[in-house]
């Protein structure tokens, strides 16, 4: 089996944000959004600062599914906010969702791409993240109108700005260090996770 190779990229400054801190400083408000959060490591992490608020609609074992399940979301309800907050590893497994993602433009979706290089779930190899594969470069060459990074605290408030006051369709990478994510007990039974999200949107 040939060697993988480290792309030859711009290099990059080490990520220095915390996971757990990031993702709320970032959101801070989750309630004022529609949520589809891709398993694991973001779907831990919003069901921790809304204590499983059925406006979250948390995946576990759908790999790759968030991002489309957004845009069918946003399409749906055009006068809702709608956040995809999903992970490296997640978003990899369906880089397709981006390009039609960004054919749709639906204006009240943004994307937000927790990374922190590793496939957290499977060993904590190194993601091709980890390995030089830029997410934000692919997001703009996709067509996404804005594109913003988060590389340190002084970045998180223009994000910030776009999840409440942007006008379009954007993408956000959140860069952050390789570390544990917040772990707490999920209901991962499809049926209610469907259901109470349901009523949450549709107030039935």
């Amino acid at each position: 089996m040939a060697k993988l190779n480290k792309l030859q990229v711009a290099t990059l400054p080490d990520a220095v944000l915390d996971r757990r801190q990031a993702v709320p400083a970032l959101i801070e408000r989750p309630e004022d959004f529609l949520i589809v959060a891709g398993l694991a490591g973001t779907a831990q992490e919003l069901s921790a600062m809304t204590n499983e608020s059925p406006g979250v609609f948390g995946l576990g074992g759908a790999m790759g599914a968030a991002p489309m399940m957004g845009l069918g979301l946003a399409l749906a309800q055009p006068k809702r906010r709608v956040l995809v907050v999903t992970g490296d590893g997640e978003l990899l497994m369906n880089l397709g969702a981006l390009a039609t993602i960004a054919l749709q433009n639906p204006p009240n979706l943004t994307v937000i791409c927790v990374d922190n290089g590793h496939y957290g779930e499977t060993g904590n190899q190194d993601s091709h993240t980890g390995l030089g594969v830029a997410l934000d470069r692919i997001a703009a060459g996709a067509g996404f109108p804005v594109v913003h990074t988060i590389n340190t605290e002084a970045d998180l408030a223009e994000g910030r700005r776009l999840l409440r006051e942007g006008s379009g369709l954007a993408f956000i990478l959140l860069r952050v260090k390789e570390g544990p994510t917040h772990k707490i007990k999920r209901n991962l039974v499809p049926h209610v996770e469907r259901d109470r999200f349901r009523r949450a949107l549709l107030g039935v």
